[in-house]
């Protein structure tokens, strides 16, 4: 059995207990307020990777855990990574249409709509890892929430979306790159990873080296998005193509071409796995995860 079908198998029932657990995280409907619960599960539950949950389970059972573990955990970081996707869609961002196939949030219940529903999930998220403290000892859950904050704010996700709109339309050195893309993308899959890892009681040797792996993965995903960003089409992706481009945005292809840019991605990819290599079989998913970020094809 190849590595893909393989992953599959790992895949498939994970990525079905994370949707479960999101549309039960999800499932209030109060008379009030209206709308917002809506298109808060509207911004979730619409079909995805779930990579960021996955990554936080696959690390727990590297060390030895369980998805049923660190579930909340996981949950939250869907719902932190798809606040931001919804913000990164506005108008005042990025100004998109279409996501995973789907109107983007702002387009099916208007802009204001959908800056509360961003709003509501981030603030969703951390009553989840609040939740986590009844699956954890509370000093570990505690990390964690450092963690995942610093990855969504200043230090991550928003220092990272500021950079890359401040460099749009200019050209940038290999260095302002790299902290776009280490930031607004590869923060979050780092928290992911060290996510599940902390919750496990991880030592210092784990953490480290899951560290070097989290940072390469992510390296590694961004640039195979700015590649298909460049390379394939609207009905592949889900979302437009070319909009990268478009925006005058700092990618990989547009700093070193396509051809390199794949290399710089198969370089991140190996480091990744090499990463891995203090652990066991349990790692393997972790492993194919690595390989299936620049192998993707949406």
């Amino acid at each position: 059995m190849d590595w893909q079908a393989r992953l599959q198998e790992y895949l498939v029932p994970r990525q079905a207990q994370v949707n479960a657990a999101l549309e039960r995280y999800l499932s209030e409907s109060p008379s009030l307020p209206r709308v917002l619960p809506d298109a808060m599960r509207y911004a979730v539950l619409t079909p995805g990777k779930r990579l960021r949950p996955i990554l936080c389970i696959a690390a727990a059972e590297t060390l030895g855990g369980t998805a049923e573990q660190v579930m909340p955990t996981a949950c939250a970081l869907e719902l932190i990574h798809a606040f931001s996707l919804v913000h990164d869609d506005l108008p005042a961002m990025d100004n998109d249409r279409l996501r995973r196939g789907q109107p983007t949030v702002w387009v099916k219940y208007g802009e204001a709509m959908a800056i509360l529903a961003g709003d509501a999930l981030f603030a969703k998220a951390f009553e989840l890892l609040a939740e986590q403290a009844r699956h954890s000892p509370p000093e570990r859950v505690v990390q964690v929430i450092e963690l995942i904050a610093q990855a969504s704010g200043v230090q991550g996700m928003c220092g990272g979306q500021v950079e890359d709109i401040l460099c749009e339309g200019q050209t940038v050195s290999a260095e302002q790159l790299q902290f776009i893309h280490a930031h607004k993308t590869g923060a979050l899959i780092r928290a992911s990873v060290l996510s599940g890892a902390l919750l496990m009681g991880a030592n210092d040797a784990e953490r480290d080296a899951l560290d070097a792996y989290s940072r390469a993965l992510g390296l590694a995903f961004q640039i195979a998005d700015d590649l298909l960003d460049e390379t394939a089409p609207t009905e592949q992706i889900g979302k437009p193509a070319g909009s990268d481009r478009a925006h005058g945005k700092a990618t990989y292809p547009a700093l070193f071409g396509i051809d390199a840019a794949r290399a710089h991605a198969q370089h991140a990819m190996q480091e990744a796995i090499d990463a891995l290599q203090p652990f066991d079989a349990r790692a393997d998913p972790l492993r194919w995860l690595a390989i299936y970020a620049i192998e993707r094809t949406a």
